[in-house]
C-alpha cells in the first residue's frame, strides 16, 4: 500500500516536472518567435529605409543627368549666340566695306567729273585761242609809225571776262588779277596761246581804261603791239593789233 503511494507520488512529481519543462519550452518558443518576428520587422524597416535612399539616389542621378544636359544645351546656346553675333558683325563689316566702296566710287566719279570739267575748260580755252588765232582780221590804216608793218582789227573780238566787280582801276602790277586779265586779252588779239606768249612790255594806252602790250610767241622775232580797252562788267577787249617790223621793246 505504501509502495503504491510512493509510485504515485513520484509519477506526480515527474508529471509536474514535465509540465514545468513544457511550460519553459513553450515560453522559450514564444520568446524565440517574438525575437524572430522583431528581427524580421527590423530587417524590413532597414530594407524599406534603404530602398527609398537608393530610389532617391537614382532619382538624384536622373536629375543630375538632365542637369548636365541642360549645361550642354546652355553652352550650345551660348555658342549659337556667339556665332550669330559673329555673323552679324561680319555682315555689318561687309556692309561697311560696301558703303566704303560706294563712297570711293562716288569720289572717283566726282574726280572724273572734275577732270572732265577741267578738260572741257581747257578745251574751251583752247577753242577761244584758236578762234582768236583764226579771227577774221581786217587790215586798216595805220598810225603812221614807221615800225608798224600792218594794222588789223576784227569784229569777232569780245571781252575776255573778269573776276573783278565794282569800280575798275587798271593795275600794271605783274600777276595781279587785272594784269592777268589784260594778258589774256592781249593774247587773244595777237592770236597767240597765252601759255607760250612772252610779254615784252605793258603800258597805259593814253586813258585809265586802255592799255598797250608788246608781245611775241616765245623768242619768235614776229612781234605784235596789241591795243586793249576795258568794258565794264565784261573785262578787257582787244581793239587793234599792229604787226611790228622789229621788236622795239627787246
Amino acid at each position: 500500500m505504501g509502495s503504491r503511494f510512493n509510485q504515485r507520488d513520484q509519477k506526480r512529481k515527474v508529471n509536474k516536472i514535465y509540465n514545468i519543462a513544457i511550460t519553459i519550452v513553450s515560453i522559450l518558443i514564444v520568446i524565440v518567435a517574438i525575437t524572430i518576428f522583431l528581427s524580421d520587422d527590423d530587417t524590413e524597416s532597414v530594407k524599406t529605409t534603404t530602398e527609398p535612399k537608393q530610389i532617391a539616389d537614382k532619382d538624384q542621378g536622373k536629375v543630375d543627368k538632365p542637369a548636365g544636359k541642360g549645361e550642354e544645351d546652355s553652352e550650345k546656346e551660348v555658342e549659337d549666340e556667339d556665332s550669330k553675333a559673329t555673323d552679324e558683325d561680319s555682315k555689318a563689316t561687309d556692309e561697311d566695306n560696301k558703303a566704303t566702296d560706294e563712297d570711293n566710287k562716288a569720289t572717283d566719279e566726282d574726280n572724273k567729273a572734275t577732270e572732265e570739267d577741267t578738260d572741257d575748260k581747257k578745251a574751251e580755252e583752247g577753242t577761244d585761242s584758236e578762234k582768236a588765232g583764226k579771227a577774221e582780221l581786217v587790215e586798216v590804216e595805220g598810225s603812221g609809225d614807221g615800225n608798224v608793218a600792218a594794222t588789223y582789227t576784227s569784229e569777232s573780238w569780245k571781252p575776255v571776262g573778269t573776276e573783278q566787280s565794282g569800280e575798275h582801276t587798271t593795275s600794271f602790277q605783274k600777276d595781279s588779277v587785272d594784269w592777268n586779265e589784260m594778258s589774256k586779252a592781249i593774247a587773244t588779239g595777237a592770236g597767240i596761246d597765252e601759255g607760250s606768249m612772252r610779254m615784252w612790255w605793258l603800258q597805259n594806252g593814253g586813258s585809265p581804261n586802255t592799255a598797250i602790250g608788246t608781245v611775241s610767241e616765245g623768242d619768235n622775232p614776229k612781234t605784235f603791239r596789241v591795243h586793249i580797252e576795258w568794258v565794264d562788267g565784261s573785262g578787257w577787249k582787244p581793239v587793234k593789233v599792229e604787226e611790228l617790223k622789229t621788236n622795239d621793246k627787246r
